[in-house]
């Protein structure tokens, strides 16, 4: 079962970076982000309702929520539906995947967490890796804004982490935190959209609507259960391997369904970036998957 549940966080997350590709230019970012969220949002709360799972929250820690929100369910997003105006769906997946080295520096910076020097090794090799696919190093490359807006979406979805650990430490589960995030951030694109003259309204392409969904309910609601679930059995190390494994699922169908076209810098930086986070999360006798995950 928990190799069901490894394989099936890989895929989903694997996927989702074309859904957000599918759904790219046929409506604004806040639209697509805002149908996304309020459906997951409802879904999550409802699941914890008929569970007997969803629990009050101090109203003093709203403050908290409302910028998990803005981080981890409005912000990034914005700037990774960007990122994908510039590039194929599976490179920004492998720049987002980042967000493991983002977590060790954030947590540093934070939490006085200091990093391992293995952390410190595999995200010097990411670095570089990005240095290589934006053509920094005199080979061909990726669209620098691009990689610029991909990298800040991943930043904001740290920080996002960093503070859902503030509130988990303040006594809210995981699950109830993630419920009051999305809920603030589809009030934050609502207003946004509000602000900026824009329509709620989303797109009634069934493409649209299909990517829609699947973002909303197996990517934001399905993989994150499934993924807490891996962390609980078998360790947050072990079930990062999710994030190393994803964007190579992503890159694929990149390659074949939006005709993506490999330069050597792009290629190599892609294999230092994923390189980069398999170094940081690798302890020794954890090269290969535990037993817990092989099917």
């Amino acid at each position: 079962m928990l190799g069901v549940l490894f394989f099936a966080v890989v895929l989903i997350w694997g996927t989702t970076w074309f859904a957000i590709h599918v759904q790219v230019g046929s409506t604004p970012p806040e639209t697509a982000i805002f149908w996304r969220f309020l459906i997951a949002s409802l879904t999550l709360g409802g699941w914890l309702g008929l569970a007997g799972r969803l629990r009050r929250v101090p109203l003093r820690l709203h403050a908290w929520l409302a910028l998990m929100g803005a981080c981890m369910f409005s912000g990034n997003f914005l700037a990774i539906y960007g990122s994908e105006t510039y590039l194929a769906s599976g490179t920004v997946s492998v720049i987002f995947s980042l967000a493991t080295l983002f977590n060790t520096l954030n947590q540093w910076l934070f939490f006085r967490h200091r990093p391992s020097l293995r952390g410190i090794a595999g995200g010097c090799i990411a670095i570089l890796g990005i240095v290589f696919m934006t053509g920094m190093a005199g080979a061909g490359g990726i669209s620098r804004t691009g990689a610029l807006l991909a990298l800040a979406g991943t930043a904001l979805f740290s920080c996002g982490n960093m503070v859902s650990r503030r509130v988990v430490m303040a006594g809210v589960d995981l699950p109830n935190a993630i419920f009051r995030g999305m809920a603030w951030g589809c009030v934050f694109l609502a207003v946004r959209l509000v602000a900026g003259g824009e329509s709620l309204a989303g797109s009634t392409d069934p493409a649209w609507i299909g990517a829609l969904l699947y973002l909303a309910l197996p990517g934001s609601v399905v993989a994150f259960l499934a993924y807490l679930h891996l962390v609980h059995r078998i360790g947050a190390d072990r079930a990062a391997y999710t994030t190393i494994l994803s964007p190579v699922v992503a890159l694929a169908i990149s390659i074949l369904f939006e005709g993506t076209r490999w330069t050597s810098g792009m290629t190599l930086g892609i294999i230092l970036v994923l390189l980069g986070n398999l170094v940081t999360f690798a302890r020794p006798g954890l090269l290969r998957l535990p037993r817990a995950v092989r099917l």
